[in-house]
């Protein structure tokens, strides 16, 4: 059977999360119904899916996002979800992001990258992740990006480690110098909120992040904004697809799949 088109999902490599004064967030990784939900009616509307990260070694799922809150309160939905990403081989054996690349990226018809904290690990200064970025840029097609996913727009920064470590070593205006030639400078977006974050570090990473995301992409030039915590809320501006939080992953979709109807036409 033919397939509408093909989807490039991006996940982290990583295993720890470091944080301020030393500690490391060991299970950081990829929340369970930001990555499955978007994942799963993509393929029901016919799209095949590729998933890929910096060293194509098995992503780790976040054990905090494997509870009913996430699907509804209902322990059933989670279930099958937990099923459901079970049956995704290509989850378990991602391609390399560099092997991607070399196979060409305009057979795909759009890149997506869900959150949890492992974008915050390797995505955001990822020099392959910034290849694929500039590409569905300057195509004009869809980029959608969810909770921490929207970190991952900082590595098409033409100097993104360098922003990036100016930023964890607390200097902003270091980072600002570093920002300049940013694609996404002044498109509107959102990302996993600092007062969405302050919630979670004691009660999910026991530690504080080295910088607050919705910071650092202001940092970058990115028109931020945010609804009160945990609220449902994603915007689009021109391909970029941005969604706030893990209650975001439905409306995240009502922007992506016309987004890609769109480019059928």
């Amino acid at each position: 059977m033919a397939t509408k088109g093909k989807i490039l999902v991006l996940v982290s490599s990583g295993y720890g999360l470091p944080l301020k004064e030393g500690k490391v967030y060991a299970g950081a990784g990829y929340y369970l119904n930001e990555l499955t939900v978007p994942t799963r009616a993509l393929m029901g509307e016919g799209y095949e899916i590729t998933f890929a990260n910096p060293k194509g070694n098995t992503p780790q799922l976040d054990l905090h996002s494997a509870v009913p809150d996430f699907f509804g309160g209902d322990e059933v939905r989670l279930q099958d979800y937990f099923k459901f990403r079970d049956s995704l081989t290509g989850l378990k054996n991602p391609t390399r992001i560099s092997d991607v690349i070399a196979s060409g990226l305009e057979q795909y018809d759009a890149v997506f990258v869900p959150g949890g904290h492992g974008p915050m690990e390797d995505l955001l200064d990822d020099p392959d992740a910034g290849m694929v970025m500039r590409h569905f840029h300057e195509t004009a097609k869809p980029t959608a990006v969810l909770c921490h996913g929207p970190i991952s727009l900082l590595s098409a920064l033409p100097e993104s480690k360098e922003f990036v470590a100016a930023l964890a070593a607390g200097d902003a205006d270091g980072a600002r110098a570093k920002a300049q030639g940013w694609i996404y400078a002044g498109y509107k977006m959102t990302i996993f909120s600092t007062a969405e974050e302050q919630q979670r570090e004691p009660l999910e990473i026991r530690g504080k992040v080295l910088f607050y995301p919705d910071f650092a992409l202001r940092t970058a030039g990115g028109d931020v904004s945010a609804v009160a915590p945990w609220g449902s809320y994603a915007l689009q501006d021109r391909e970029l697809i941005s969604g706030q939080n893990p209650f975001s992953d439905q409306a995240l979709l009502k922007l992506l799949l016309p987004a890609l109807e769109a480019r059928k036409k």
